[in-house]
């Protein structure tokens, strides 16, 4: 995810080693592990939703009164989660799938913040360990995501570089095993049933069809790996964003410095903003526009220079054309269609 940096006024040519009071306190491992298996339990019950049949909902009257409306809705939130749970533990092939989506979605996301956090390690960088950030049951993913706290400046345009574009470069590589599962386990194209959610593929997903000769076509049903793999895929497309202090823009900023990232996230922006209008048209979403209103946030950040911009390098230049190709595999401008 995007981590925020500083400006320090001198350069420190080699990186130290991390002093002992920098290292995460036993509060902090606490903290962190806490909110982490908290995210395991409201993601498993995502799964769980999405594992589970149409008809498994709450069946309360509907009130007749504003007052009845008020309470109607937490009354119904309640009932539809615990209706959920006790659906899943007497199904334990609905627990079993709602549990793999968990253990996946979280493996692309830990694997995302262990590697910016491993890459301020290398850096003598003081960070935090991964926030994971639950979000309340049969809300999206049951996440908001994750991320990492950077507490100290990047000293280098080089640390810079390493650092932004190892979270999802290390993600990717976690979430292709788990990709090529869920396309081998897609199930035959079903019959429309009216008032649908596809999501549509990723090139990513297109090409591994093509490889190991599966049709991926949108009427197929989902299966927990593809879930977790297709969530994985649109975080790394959001975060490799060039905008601001996302991860894309980290990299930009690193390879073409201050002046070329503004204009290079301004066009961004624009290009989001017109996707999102096509997509409400053409698709029936609105997922565009929560892209362009985080885009539209990024933009006002301004993002710090290193004290020292030193030549990255050819190896770093390969790293970032490698780079752009994992964004291509990632990034689909209609994710999600509406019918």
């Amino acid at each position: 995810m995007a981590e925020s940096v500083q400006v320090i006024p001198h350069y420190v040519e080699a990186a130290p080693a991390l002093p002992l009071d920098l290292r995460p306190t036993a509060k902090e491992w606490t903290r962190h592990s806490f909110l982490f298996l908290l995210t395991a339990v409201t993601t498993t019950i995502a799964g769980i939703v999405l594992a589970a049949p149409e008809n498994v909902q709450p069946d309360i009257p509907e009130p007749s009164t504003l007052a009845g409306w008020i309470l109607f809705v937490p009354q119904y939130y309640l009932q539809a989660v615990r209706g959920l749970i006790n659906f899943a533990l007497i199904n334990p092939n609905i627990l079993v799938q709602g549990i793999t989506f968990s253990g996946t979605l979280l493996i692309i996301l830990l694997a995302h913040e262990m590697g910016h956090y491993i890459a301020c390690r290398r850096y003598g960088v003081s960070a935090t360990l991964p926030f994971f950030i639950p979000a309340p049951p049969l809300f999206l993913a049951g996440t908001f995501g994750a991320f990492i706290k950077i507490r100290t400046p990047i000293p280098t345009r080089r640390a810079l570089f390493d650092i932004g574009l190892a979270g999802p470069l290390a993600g990717f590589i976690a979430l292709l095993p788990i990709a090529v599962i869920g396309v081998l386990n897609m199930g035959p194209p079903q019959a429309a049933t009216g008032n649908e959610i596809f999501f549509n593929d990723p090139l990513l997903f297109r090409l591994l069809g093509r490889v190991v000769g599966v049709h991926l076509d949108r009427y197929s049903p989902t299966n927990p790996c593809y879930m977790a793999a297709w969530i994985g895929l649109l975080v790394t497309s959001l975060n490799l964003m060039p905008v601001g202090q996302l991860d894309g823009g980290h990299g930009v900023f690193a390879l073409f410095g201050s002046r070329a990232h503004q204009w290079i996230g301004r066009v961004a922006f624009v290009s989001m903003a017109t996707l999102a209008i096509l997509g409400w048209f053409w698709h029936g979403s609105p997922s565009g526009f929560l892209y362009t209103v985080l885009l539209a946030v990024m933009l006002g950040v301004k993002h710090p220079q290193p004290p020292v911009m030193e030549p990255l390098g050819q190896k770093r230049i390969w790293i970032a054309i490698l780079t752009l190709i994992v964004f291509a595999l990632s990034f689909w401008p209609f994710p999600i269609t509406l019918k």
